[in-house]
């Protein structure tokens, strides 16, 4: 054991790391292990990622340790005028989870216990996860980073930091830099300016968390040294099973509201119901020749190549013409089901059913939704609609100016829309996370108005299979079928 280890610890941060001087390799294995320190030689000091600094705190706590902190950046907080409801009995349990019991002399080092101040709640849409952050703010206190996956939730957040606690919180994104001791920002601007406001921010609130797992927006939470951190989701679960590693970037889970708890009491009542349709029989003749072109490419492949899968033919497609023939044929028969004729038919029968009442028209593609539009006159949202627009459109929704809208995934989750009580999905993916996001549109309570989503689907084709697996949300319990 050196000289140097019988002095305090050194922390510094350093470019979205976390920086540890003069302290032998022993000593630090011992305490720590091998997997979190690497000695950089450039430097000849001790490094680790930034979100490693509550665990070093605590371990060094632990052991009776003392430690120089030049590493955090944040400042307290004080709120102007509070504007926030009293927290409803479930909202109270998630703050209460997410607060967890806090010893006293961790909360001296500013770590926190292993229970306390960290985690992931989960509440369907429309619960008030806002306002459980809100309230959250409101008591400890602190600097504040909020990440939120879009521009428009970002500005969304700012609208209700400014309602909620009376301050303007500083923007980083959208080609604006303003950062305050209360910030909002994206995940893709959070993780580029990591290595500069890493150290400035005591508590992350990680909006819509499932997005943060992906290989460049883990960043946002890796880079800073933040202590305190909430995951906000109605919907963890990842196609790619990376919700695992929320435990690691932002806590265990905290708190989960399970839909049967607040159905019909926070949230609407509600009914789903399943509409199947049928391709006419020219989209039909169609649609099974390119599927027969699929398979008959797979198979040919399959004779050389026996583990070939999908992921291989789309990676063929840039060099193999046959390939990428089969590529085409495939998004042909997605684009055959999706624009089937007899959805918008459907649909004009569902428009008459509920003249006079709110509706959201949910499709799988852009040129569908542009279908819709132009065919009942209804206003069309897409991911590339500016703010100013989609405003107006979210806005004549509310004031009864848009009788309905069509939008493909922009409303998918978070954007706050109008009360509205139908919904119709006539196309999307099989993902019981959209599914779960698109329900949760309409289910925000009105008094005792019932709430109703349409689930428009093609019989025989790769839709029907999508919709089955989306439908294995508990949300989706009791589907009912009819025809129209």
């Amino acid at each position: 054991m050196s000289q140097s280890d019988n002095s305090p610890f050194l922390f510094s941060f350093d470019q979205g790391t976390l920086l540890l001087k003069d302290k032998s390799k022993s000593m630090v294995e011992s305490l720590f292990g091998k997997e979190i320190w690497t000695w950089d030689r450039r430097v000849s000091i001790w490094r680790c990622e930034a979100f490693h600094y509550r665990q070093v705190l605590t371990t060094l706590h632990k052991n009776g340790l003392s430690w120089r902190d030049d590493a955090r950046g944040w400042t307290d907080v004080s709120w102007g005028r509070q504007d926030i409801h009293a927290p409803r009995p479930e909202q109270q349990d998630a703050i209460d989870a997410w607060l967890g019991t806090v010893a006293t002399a961790e909360t001296d080092c500013d770590a926190g216990s292993a229970a306390g101040k960290r985690g992931v709640v989960v509440m369907p849409t429309g619960t008030g996860k806002t306002e459980v952050a809100l309230h959250l703010m409101a008591q400890t206190a602190c600097s504040t980073l909020i990440i939120a996956p879009v521009r428009d939730l970002m500005y969304q957040w700012h609208r209700r930091v400014l309602k909620g606690l009376s301050y303007d919180a500083g923007i980083i994104g959208d080609n604006t830099f303003n950062v305050k001791p209360v910030s909002v920002t994206t995940y893709d601007s959070a993780s580029i300016h990591g290595p500069t406001l890493g150290d400035r921010f005591k508590l992350l609130i990680f909006d819509e968390c499932h997005h943060l797992p992906g290989n460049f927006r883990r960043d946002s939470a890796t880079m800073s040294i933040a202590p305190w951190r909430l995951g906000l989701t109605a919907t963890p679960e990842r196609s790619d099973g990376r919700q695992n590693d929320l435990k690691d970037l932002i806590g265990p889970r905290a708190f989960t509201l399970g839909i049967e708890r607040v159905k019909g009491k926070t949230l609407a009542d509600f009914d789903i119901v399943r509409i199947p349709v049928h391709l006419n029989d020219a989209e039909q003749m169609r649609y099974n020749e390119c599927s027969d072109q699929v398979r008959s490419f797979m198979y040919e492949k399959r004779q050389t190549v026996p583990d070939f899968q999908w992921p291989d033919l789309c990676s063929e497609s840039a060099t193999d013409p046959y390939a990428r023939q089969a590529l085409v044929a495939f998004r042909h028969k997605q684009a055959i089901e999706d624009r089937a004729t007899e959805k918008l038919r459907v649909l004009e029968d569902l428009f008459r059913l509920h003249a006079g009442t709110p509706m959201i028209v949910f499709a799988g593609s852009n040129a569908m939704a542009r279908d819709v539009s132009m065919r009942f006159l209804i206003p069309c949202l897409l991911s590339h609609c500016g703010k100013k627009e989609r405003l107006d459109i979210l806005g004549g929704l509310a004031d009864g100016g848009y009788p309905a809208i069509v939008a493909n995934q922009v409303l998918d989750e978070g954007v706050d829309v109008p009360a509205v009580k139908i919904a119709i999905v006539i196309g999307g993916s099989s993902s019981t996370r959209q599914a779960k996001q698109r329900l949760g549109r309409i289910l925000r309570r009105t008094g005792n108005a019932r709430a109703t989503l349409y689930e428009v689907v093609c019989q025989d084709t790769g839709e029907s299979r999508r919709s089955a697996k989306r439908r294995k949300s508990d949300a989706y319990a009791r589907t009912r079928h009819r025809r129209i």
